[in-house]
């Protein structure tokens, strides 16, 4: 039963999660990242800070210095990364492909950090991974010569941000629910983005219906749904098995974006589909437990019938 459980809580995360680069693609054609990112975390943090008050919660001060941190790598750094790259005009698919080299950072960094053991059927399936992404939005590389090569950081910069959160994260093994989780990192990521978007003057949010359709995404499905089962997974999995999904996040990405933008997906895409899904496949796949030597039975004692000297 847990194993179904699991499949079904990573499939979930991945689609929840590959939403957030379509909120973000959706939200920059009509305002820029600082403001989409402000107003993202101002209505998530009234909507969650609003039903811990109504529970009347107590953090306390380690679980709040824990969660600050992590809200500002996991959320902070790791979103605006993102959400500026797609601004800057890289296309969400290439930014999830950056982001999904998240697995090979996270692991190799686990195993000397956390202790965590990595097989080679994984090793192996990770870089099958970065195989399928590659082929799955590798054609967006060439297609975007208008594109800073800088801007490519950007979601270098957020994967990185996002590895060490989860680092962080597995090494302090914060206790507090994930509801209460969220609100103190929607807490801080609405305090530093809203000071980013006052000082630039992006605050005001434009009236433009799509701008509020993207940040409907952003909160509903992206945080409260792809973020809340990072960690539900994380903690379910280890750093290993759910960073492994994230090598779904990019054809699921461009699955997103043929229903929201009419895109159309390409062979060379499908066929990078089809190995990302391989790849996690393996990277999951439990080990078969070693099948027993079959004991040979004892030979039956028979009373000595030798005579006696």
């Amino acid at each position: 039963m847990a194993p179904r459980i699991d499949a079904l809580l990573g499939a979930a995360f991945v689609v929840t999660w590959s939403s957030g680069f379509i909120g973000a693609d959706l939200g920059a054609r009509s305002a820029p990242a600082s403001s989409l990112l402000a107003w993202r975390f101002i209505i998530a943090f009234a909507f969650l800070g609003a039903w811990t008050l109504l529970r009347r919660r107590r953090i306390p001060l380690r679980e709040l210095a824990l969660h600050i941190t992590i809200g500002v790598l996991g959320q902070v750094g790791y979103l605006y990364g993102v959400f500026a790259a797609v601004d800057q005009g890289v296309p969400a698919g290439t930014t999830a492909l950056i982001c999904a080299l998240q697995p090979i950072v996270a692991v190799t960094l686990a195993v000397p950090l956390l202790g965590e053991s990595v097989t080679t059927r994984q090793m192996a399936g990770f870089a099958l991974g970065i195989l399928g992404v590659a082929l799955v939005v590798g054609a967006d590389l060439g297609a975007n010569p208008g594109v800073p090569f800088l801007a490519y950081a950007l979601p270098i910069g957020a994967m990185l941000s996002l590895v060490a959160a989860t680092l962080f994260e597995r090494r302090t093994r914060p206790r507090l629910a994930l509801t209460d989780a969220l609100t103190v990192q929607a807490g801080v990521s609405a305090a530093i983005f809203t000071t980013l978007a006052a000082a630039t003057n992006t605050l005001t949010p434009p009236a433009a219906p799509r701008f509020w359709i993207a940040i409907a995404v952003l909160v509903l499905v992206a945080m409260l749904g792809g973020y809340g089962l990072y960690w539900i997974n994380l903690a379910r999995s280890g750093v290993a098995r759910v960073s492994a999904l994230l090598y779904l996040t990019p054809p699921a990405t461009m699955a997103w974006s043929w229903l929201a933008f009419g895109a159309a997906l390409a062979p060379l895409s499908l066929l990078g589909v089809l190995i990302c899904a391989a790849a996690v496949l393996m990277i999951h796949r439990r080990p078969t437990p070693p099948t027993a030597p079959p004991v040979a039975p004892h030979p039956q004692r028979h009373p000595d019938t030798t005579p006696a000297n």
